[in-house]
């Protein structure tokens, strides 16, 4: 689980625009959970009370996730089943990094303009604000979806827009190595333009999560606004999230 890691970010917690700090230990990200014994020993160790994961049932059923021991498990199926892959397997049959960009672009974009799955993030996000304890959020990659999700959460806390980004970015750090060997295989496999396609597609890119939030501008004009008429999140469940959050 390579993936893993706090969301409040490295150096004690991003601070927020009021001065405070996103309080760590509280909401956790990573890709799948599908740790070796050895690690799932450690992951017992964290004191996780809820799981998020917003895969598909294909993506679930490929590699199902192994839950903390005492923590209850919920689906929350952001993009649906109409498609049975991840963004980077789709992405890794295309033949250019152009075409990985083109997807991983429009991917984001739908996280904002899509109906269905603003609701799926505005589900999860209320869920995350009222659920007891340590909360764990994860997709396939933990990047995409997960990438979104913490997006949201930091935003919503007050966290400026660079710091957002910055733990967006984190995910070509902690999956470096493992980018790297698909990279690797796929090269061997199929070429330097699919190798490409697929570092693209298995790493992040501001660009990608900028894509999101200029939907937000467009549509909504600002991110309270989307908050509110988008996500249809309530003043009081706002607030609660904030409370939980910051310290």
């Amino acid at each position: 689980m390579d993936n893993f890691r706090d969301l409040a970010g490295p150096g004690g917690g991003y601070r927020t625009a009021d001065g405070r700090a996103v309080q760590t230990g509280v909401v956790l990200r990573s890709n799948a959970l599908n740790p070796d014994d050895s690690d799932f020993a450690v992951l017992n160790g964290q004191g996780i009370t809820t799981v998020f994961d917003l895969r598909r049932t294909a993506e679930i059923d490929r590699a199902p996730d192994r839950v903390p021991l005492g923590a209850n498990y919920v689906r929350v199926n952001i993009m649906g089943d109409a498609a049975p892959n991840s963004n980077a397997a789709v992405a890794e049959s295309l033949s250019s990094p152009q075409q990985s960009r083109a997807l991983l672009l429009e991917a984001n974009r739908q996280f904002v303009a899509n109906a269905n799955q603003r609701a799926q993030f505005a589900a999860l996000i209320s869920d995350i604000g009222k659920a007891e304890g340590r909360v764990l959020v994860h997709c396939t990659a933990g990047k995409d979806r997960t990438g979104w999700a913490s997006a949201l959460l930091l935003t919503i806390a007050g966290v400026d827009r660079a710091d957002v980004i910055a733990n967006y970015l984190l995910t070509n750090e902690y999956s470096r190595g493992a980018i790297d060997a698909k990279v690797a295989s796929v090269s061997q496999d199929k070429g330097a333009d699919a190798a490409e396609a697929t570092r693209v597609a298995y790493g992040v890119n501001a660009d990608f999560l900028e894509a999101a939030f200029d939907e937000v501008d467009r549509v909504y004009g600002t991110f309270d606004n989307f908050v509110e008429m988008g996500l249809k999140l309530s003043p009081e469940t706002v607030q609660g999230l904030r409370a939980k959050l910051v310290v």
